[in-house]
């Protein structure tokens, strides 16, 4: 997992908080749920940069 990765996850994970908090502070739901989904997203995304990166350290353990 390149950083410009790591780096593009995280502000998309910090995105969907602030998302949250803005919509849970103004009780707007449909906002609230983009930030929930937002972060779910970057979630993923971070999860598989970790399977790529775990293929990655088994295939160059085999070599």
């Amino acid at each position: 997992m390149s950083i410009a990765d790591k780096a593009k996850n995280k502000a998309e994970e910090l995105a969907g908080k602030t998302k949250q908090g803005i919509g849970e502070a103004t009780d707007n739901e449909r906002l609230f749920a983009e930030g929930q989904a937002q972060e779910t997203a970057a979630h993923a995304k971070q999860a598989g940069e970790h399977v790529k990166d775990a293929g990655r350290n088994v295939r160059d353990a085999i070599r």
